[in-house]
């Protein structure tokens, strides 16, 4: 039996949307006015929205799908300053004071999730918990050794170890303690609950299709009504506008997620990172009694790029492997974007900018990174921006100078999809050729087209040029999914929009 012949493990459902499910908020559907327009309703926007209400300032948060479905309802919800091995890296290249800015600025997010959701008495499985990072290659131990030096000395509880409670031995690793692990949507859809009792408004199925920068700021939406509002709060992962070229300087990558249950006496402790293997991370979640849920995540890759399918049995092949885990319960899968010089972009949204702000560009680490940026953004709306804003700012592109290998890398890439795709004859020789639950890109009369062919042998034929810059789409078979390999927009099957940056739908087409 092939990769392709076997069935996939577990339901196809995120773990956090299956056992959280949310009220319903209203589209917007006429013009209204605020302080502030936040775009985006996950960690970062909401988290955003939250601080602002409490420091007084009418909100309104439009989503365009639900309320924490989007990135925040498929992470792996770690909530770490402990982000793999970033602090020797910025000890290099920000110094000292710029690694010890990072740390607390991270901790103090961690911090503030653990109080905002005791202050408002959730319910959501927050433990507090150590965050190692790992490798079983003994020639990196000096490696992990500096990071552990570097992650102390910027002020985190950090230090080096070699004996971990997983169940297979390790050569080196960096614990930093005082961190945590919680359910993400319980946490959003609560905190949503407390920015409506405070007078923000939430509106959901609300797509933003143009915004006007000036005094005050217009945000435009798919459905024809406007808000006005003296502030502009973009946070919807990757950014939904162009203007600041932002793409540029991201690029997205997709990970994979399996999850089962194994006796709680035989589940590890703390949380877990490696980047051996293709990159394994490893938590686990409270269960039913003496039980608990094994969170495996990897196999990362860049989103229209090579087989799902096989990527999520080898995933899973791994956990069954190492653990004495039950029958997978769960599959899903998480898109990040990483900043070419390695920091998120959280402040100002382009040089020129006076009332739009952005936050993007996690990393892979949008629990801490959300949190952070609500708090950055708050303070630098009510006027105390905090010590670490500088950190983050958006328009240092004397950091993107300083990595300009990474920046140009990730550009050449892009090019090799965009040239590159078009000079492939086809990806299918006919619409006959594609199997039933199968897709791939068709000629069709001189034009490409993404054709989906259901099970009941129904063709669902849209355009492969991405409405983002016009990119060659692939088929994810695993999820059924298209993707653009450039800067990571997704498309249902007929051709719905549901990751950005893409606005548009791809239109339909005749075969």
């Amino acid at each position: 039996m092939t990769t392709r012949d076997a069935a996939l493990p577990g339901m196809a459902e995120s773990y956090w949307m299956a056992t959280a499910p949310g009220i319903r908020w209203p589209a917007l559907d006429t013009d209204t006015r605020a302080d502030v327009v936040v775009i985006g309703a996950g960690m970062a926007g909401l988290s955003t929205a939250w601080e602002l209400t409490r420091a007084g300032r009418s909100v309104v948060v439009l989503e365009a799908d639900r309320v924490a479905t989007g990135v925040t309802g498929y992470t792996t919800a770690k909530l770490t300053a402990a982000h793999s091995l970033v602090y020797e890296r910025l000890r290099r290249t920000r110094g000292k004071e710029g690694a010890r800015r990072y740390a607390h600025s991270q901790q103090a997010a961690v911090e503030r999730v653990a109080s905002v959701a005791g202050e408002l008495g959730i319910d959501c499985d927050f433990e507090g918990s150590s965050a190692l990072t790992f490798t079983t290659d003994p020639q990196e131990r000096a490696e992990f050794e500096a990071e552990a030096e570097a992650a102390a000395e910027a002020g985190l509880d950090a230090g080096f170890v070699t004996e971990t409670d997983l169940p297979f031995p390790v050569a080196a690793a960096v614990r930093v303690a005082h961190q945590a692990q919680f359910h993400p949507r319980k946490y959003l859809l609560a905190l949503a609950d407390d920015i409506t009792a405070q007078g923000g408004v939430i509106h959901e199925r609300t797509r933003v299709t143009g915004l006007s920068e000036g005094s005050p700021c217009r945000v435009m939406t798919e459905r024809g009504a406007t808000v006005t509002a003296k502030d502009v709060v973009v946070a919807t992962h990757y950014p939904v506008f162009d203007r600041a070229l932002h793409f540029a300087r991201l690029s997205p990558r997709r990970e994979l997620v399996v999850a089962a249950p194994l006796l709680a006496s035989e589940a590890p402790e703390h949380m877990y990172l490696t980047n051996d293997m293709g990159k394994r991370s490893v938590r686990t979640a409270p269960l039913d009694e003496g039980r608990r849920l094994l969170i495996v995540t990897g196999e990362s890759f860049t989103p229209g790029t090579g087989d799902s399918r096989e990527r999520f049995l080898r995933l899973d092949a791994w956990m069954h492997e190492h653990f004495p885990v039950g029958e997978t319960a769960y599959r899903w899968a998480a898109q990040d974007n990483d900043v070419s010089d390695g920091v998120p972009l959280v402040g100002p949204f382009h040089p020129g900018a006076r009332h739009v702000y952005v936050a993007t560009g996690f990393g892979g680490w949008g629990m801490s990174g959300g949190a952070m940026a609500g708090q950055l953004l708050a303070s630098t709306l009510t006027g105390t921006e905090p010590e670490w804003a500088q950190l983050y700012d958006p328009r240092r592109l004397w950091s993107t100078v300083r990595e300009g290998a990474t920046l140009l890398k990730q550009q050449a890439e892009v090019a090799r999809h965009f040239v590159g795709d078009r000079l492939k004859t086809t990806h299918a020789d006919s619409v006959a050729d594609i199997a039933p639950g199968s897709g791939a890109v068709v000629r069709v009369e001189g034009r490409r087209c993404a054709v989906y062919r259901d099970e009941g042998g129904a063709a669902h034929a849209v355009s492969a040029r991405c409405t983002h810059l016009g990119c060659l789409v692939a088929f994810n078979e695993a999820e059924t999914v298209w993707e653009c390999p450039c800067h990571g927009s997704r498309f249902g099957i007929d051709g719905e929009v549901l990751q950005g940056p893409a606005l548009r739908p791809l239109p339909p087409r005749e075969v």
